[in-house]
């Protein structure tokens, strides 16, 4: 409610315990004089009782002969009290508070290159390097806000599977359904990915650009250099992070005919990795289990954030002048009433 016109001063609103309670108050020490200036009028009566002690005398017939209209003679001492509780109150600054805050950020544009090689089908991550690089990097897109996420997935050739997007649902649908028989080319192309990814990103205007490469096997095919395709990335200030997923040695891969574990040698080409992360101003990291891929994410989720920019906007309304005009009424009543054939007790 608002008190833009003089009709809303003469509302009853402004009495009610509701409305009371939803003020914040500006000067909430002067409440406290509510309950301490009624405690003055009673000292004020009990100081003049023992100067002038008055010895009551209950007579029979005494209250049926009294006459109500005596009870008039309380009125302009409540009117006074009501104008000062009432000042008192204005005096509190109620008030209420309308804060608006606006956020918008400025995102960060992400590509993740995936390598789904038949190398990714090694058991030593649960239930294999593929599907726990997808599970890690679902949770490391639904962690984001605001940022532009597409998605670059490698075997033996290169295929832009999600153009840059923030529609973060049919981004995780997308990497859900990534299976090894979406690529005919057998083989590694490390360069030709990060060669789809920049091209992917050579548009972008975003202050930071950043590609996210997990692979775990060296180039071994593809038409495009790695370390070329890193410095391509780097030319158009695209920071470059390289997991390198697995771990070298025996690792198992499926069961025998008899259905015991089968182990296969395992080699992983953590140079070139190391050097593209360093050419691309990024990191290079080394997972070796499941727990070490989501720490990784997680690290890099720390250092590539968008900048989120807050602006408030805080709005104070007064509401002291609706109490400030029903004390200045009452007042006026009471210098109206304590001079007319009202007695003030106040006086007495």
């Amino acid at each position: 409610m608002s008190v833009n016109n003089i009709a809303d001063f003469f509302s009853f609103y402004w009495f009610s315990p509701e409305t009371l309670r939803s003020f914040e108050w500006e000067n909430l020490w002067a409440l406290h004089l509510l309950w301490i200036i009624p405690l003055l009028f009673m000292l004020r009566k009990f100081i003049k009782f023992l100067k002038n002690p008055v010895l009551e005398l209950s007579l029979p017939g005494s209250v049926s002969q009294s006459n109500p209209w005596t009870y008039l003679r309380l009125i302009p001492g409540l009117f006074f009290l009501m104008a000062t509780w009432l000042v008192i109150i204005s005096l509190a600054r109620p008030q209420r508070t309308n804060e608006r805050v606006e956020q918008y950020t400025e995102g960060i544009d992400i590509m993740i290159v995936l390598d789904i090689s038949e190398s990714m089908d090694l058991q030593d991550f649960k239930p294999n390097r593929l599907e726990a690089a997808k599970e890690t990097a679902i949770d490391f897109i639904n962690g984001r806000f605001g940022d532009r996420i597409g998605m670059v997935i490698f075997a033996g050739e290169a295929y832009s599977l999600a153009p840059l997007t923030t529609d973060y649902t049919l981004l995780t649908d997308l990497v859900k359904d990534i299976t090894f028989n979406m690529m005919d080319a057998k083989g590694t192309a490390i360069g030709s990915a990060l060669a789809a990814g920049t091209n992917r990103m050579r548009e972008s205007e975003s202050k930071s650009k950043v590609m996210i490469l997990l692979s775990d096997g060296e180039n071994n095919a593809g038409n495009v250099d790695p370390i070329f395709a890193a410095q391509l990335a780097a030319a158009l200030d695209i920071k470059i992070y390289t997991i390198a997923v697995g771990k070298d040695g025996m690792v198992p891969y499926g069961v025998d005919f008899f259905g015991r574990p089968q182990m296969i040698e395992s080699y992983l080409d953590e140079t070139t990795l190391r050097e593209i992360a360093e050419i691309g101003g990024g990191r290079f990291y080394r997972a070796s289990d499941d727990t070490a891929l989501e720490n990784i994410f997680d690290e890099i989720d720390t250092l590539e954030k968008a900048e989120i920019i807050e602006s408030r906007y805080k709005e104070t309304v007064d509401f002291y002048r609706a109490y400030l005009f029903w004390g200045i009424f009452f007042f006026l009543g009471w210098l109206g009433l304590k001079s007319t054939f009202f007695n003030n007790f106040l006086l007495d």
